[in-house]
């Protein structure tokens, strides 16, 4: 991957502000450390963005607790990041697959040395993979060579005709730093079966003849560009951890973000709940979009893929998902942050959570113990979806699942830690 080469002469202004603001250290002079820019200049710039996703700027919203709670919210503040321009599709999701698949064929099974790199110092028993060797075959559970198939064998099972991976052998090994309220914080690894659950869509309906998307919606390349769905929590967060791995070893090294650490993640509800509204002016007063069956103030069709009334799926032009740029994006430049597939997020859910979280970057983390009660496994999820009815499309309205439970209604999607740039409201102001 690159990152995308159209970018404007204000994408590549905004890089040499930033080189300016950045740059002064290095100056040879030691008078030059007394002189900083003026940012009047280059005020209100936007950061070019990552491939597929798109820059939010840091501002303000109001942050409710569920409407049973009885609270009445609270304002909070969201510094600027990167969020997915759209949901994740099946066909982003299949590449996570099939990365994780290769991984264990090339270790657990055909552990052939033509697979791996030969490393000067590298201590006995570790190997590391040459990808560019295994790209050229991957994926290799597909392969058609008898004896790789023989070897590979129990990654494989069949499915009525056709060959499919095994949910139990295909998966996903990382470390994160766990969180527990105010337990102190430690770092700990997860084993993630990844695979989603393809018979999610009888699991949810069954007396509604769902076996055909069961049979094709995650694995045929008409759905490639459809929200994958039958994902959990737990395989949403790896497939960030993956993918940060993938965005630093290609797109982020060469572009003006490489030798940043920046961190990848499923949104917090407060930065969802942000790109939701879409405000692109700092002065907006702080509402969410609130949208009605209807429409937008009573004015304008409501465009997007929701339930409309009982039995009325398919008003919207879809019965069940759309692609996920169907519709137009906000004024973020966001697709779908209403309707589609409700979207996980980071946190943990609580119905009174505006009260524990703080007023910057608000976030409610528990990371959940497989002993654990599922009133400690629920996380919230966001934005309704193509069953919902229009009260759910609100951003403000608040949902939750617990965090090993899939569902053909739940998406999600990543954001990205980004840098403050200078807003008009810096501007000094002569009174």
């Amino acid at each position: 991957m690159k990152i995308q080469n159209n970018h404007s002469k204000l994408a590549r202004y905004t890089i040499l502000c930033i080189a300016i603001l950045v740059g002064f250290c290095a100056c040879k002079s030691s008078s030059s450390i007394y002189k900083a820019p003026n940012v009047n200049a280059f005020r209100g710039g936007k950061l070019p963005a990552p491939p597929g996703m798109v820059y939010i700027p840091s501002g303000t919203i109001l942050f409710k607790g569920s409407l049973d709670s009885g609270n009445v919210g609270k304002d909070v503040s969201v510094s600027a990041f990167f969020i997915d321009e759209a949901e994740v599709t099946n066909k982003q999701y299949r590449e996570f697959v099939n990365w994780v698949a290769d991984s264990v064929a090339v270790t657990d099974y055909l552990n052939d040395d033509q697979y791996f790199l030969e490393i000067a110092g590298e201590q006995v028993g570790q190997k590391r993979i040459n990808w560019a060797k295994v790209k050229k075959i991957s994926p290799i559970w597909k392969s058609n060579d008898p004896s790789v198939q023989e070897r590979i064998a129990p990654m494989v099972e069949m499915q009525g005709n056709r060959r499919a991976l095994n949910p139990e052998v295909i998966r996903y090994r990382f470390s994160y730093l766990q969180s527990k309220g105010n337990v102190k914080k430690k770092y700990v690894t997860d084993t993630v079966a990844v695979m989603p659950v393809e018979d999610i869509w009888t699991k949810d309906f069954p007396n509604a003849q769902l076996t055909s998307l069961d049979a094709n919606y995650f694995e045929h390349p008409s759905f490639d560009y459809y929200p994958v769905v039958g994902v959990t929590w737990r395989q949403a967060r790896a497939f960030t951890d993956w993918r940060a791995n993938e965005m630093a070893a290609t797109v982020l090294k060469n572009s003006y973000l490489s030798g940043y650490q920046l961190s990848l993640s499923l949104p917090t509800e407060a930065q969802w709940q942000y790109a939701a509204s879409g405000k692109i002016d700092p002065q907006d007063t702080i509402v969410g979009a609130r949208m009605t069956i209807d429409g937008i103030e009573g004015k304008k069709k409501l465009a997007v893929n929701f339930k409309q009334g009982e039995g009325t799926y398919s008003r919207d032009g879809a019965t069940f998902t759309l692609p996920v740029k169907s519709y137009m994006p906000n004024a973020f430049g966001v697709y779908n942050m209403a309707g589609n597939v409700s979207e996980w997020t980071l946190d943990a859910y609580s119905p009174s959570a505006v009260v524990f979280v703080n007023d910057l970057n608000p976030a409610l983390l528990y990371d959940a113990d497989p002993k654990d009660g599922d009133a400690l496994k629920r996380k919230v999820v966001r934005g309704g979806s193509w069953k919902d009815n229009g009260e759910q499309l609100n951003s403000e309205t608040r949902n939750y699942s617990v965090d090993y439970e899939p569902h053909s209604y739940i998406g999600f999607r990543c954001v990205m830690s980004a840098f403050e740039m200078p807003t008009v409201q810096s501007k000094t102001r002569k009174y």
